[in-house]
């Protein structure tokens, strides 16, 4: 059950001279109606800015899968405000959402969801035909440090290769935006550490506002900055004086 709504607001601003990505105000979420109804959010205020390392940590049923969502354009929230750039995400179209979440944001899940018929190129070079000023696969694949496996399929490449083929497939169209979604919760210690550095390589190369949620309170070291949420509410904000480096993570 959420706190009382006389809980304080937490301030998750970083840098108030810095226009943020996003900005969120009292950002709710609800499924359901009446004594069936599910709060997934509550009363969230929150800035994002451009080339951040975030991690969102929490238990599973914190918010922070519900607030991923939100910010990818994969669902739209009940109450408050949600602007990506001043462009107000609640009021949003059905197609402007699709063109939102084909331009602006890459996504990585858990699970790799590659097409097990195309090799890596291929499966990266789908997200590329689509993109208005794409990287190559190629290059994109050069990033997370598979070069050399370009033409691999799926079954021949190990689950930290299929990851990083879907850390490549989500930034080769250049997203202002990297929403990764428990990225090493499929793999072990060594395969993990190789996932993020992969994340952490791309974030500090290109820029990217990359956003990590996990539940792995180890993660958080090597992020910018963290927020803490629990019985979907933020509960604090943290910024990491010194950041740890993936390999020297261990859990």
């Amino acid at each position: 059950m959420a706190p009382p709504a006389t809980t304080p607001p937490v301030s998750t601003t970083p840098n108030a001279s810095a226009a943020p990505v996003f900005k969120a105000r009292s950002l709710a979420k609800t499924y359901g109606h009446g004594t069936a109804a599910v709060h997934a959010l509550a009363g969230l205020d929150l800035d994002l800015t451009a080339g951040e390392f975030v991690v969102l940590l929490g238990a599973s049923g914190s918010g922070k899968s519900t607030l991923l969502n939100l910010l990818g354009g994969l669902d739209l929230p009940t109450a408050g405000t949600l602007a990506y750039r001043d462009w107000d995400l609640g009021r949003a179209t059905g197609d402007e959402l699709t063109r939102y979440r084909r331009h602006v944001v890459g996504f990585v899940f858990q699970f790799y969801n590659l097409i097990p018929s195309l090799t890596a190129r291929e499966n990266v070079a789908l997200i590329t035909s689509l993109a208005p000023d794409p990287m190559t696969p190629e290059a994109a694949l050069d990033l997370v440090g598979l070069s050399h496996r370009l033409d691999h399929f799926p079954a021949q490449l190990s689950g930290g290769e299929q990851q990083r083929v879907a850390i490549a497939r989500a930034i080769a169209k250049k997203p202002a935006v990297l929403l990764c979604d428990e990225p090493t919760g499929a793999l072990d210690i060594q395969t993990g550490v190789t996932v993020l550095n992969a994340i952490e390589r791309i974030n500090r190369e290109l820029g990217t506002l990359t956003v990590v949620i996990t539940h792995n309170a180890v993660i958080a070291d090597m992020a910018a900055r963290v927020i803490h949420l629990s019985d979907v509410r933020i509960q604090k904000s943290t910024t990491n004086a010194t950041r740890k480096a993936p390999s020297g993570l261990s859990w």
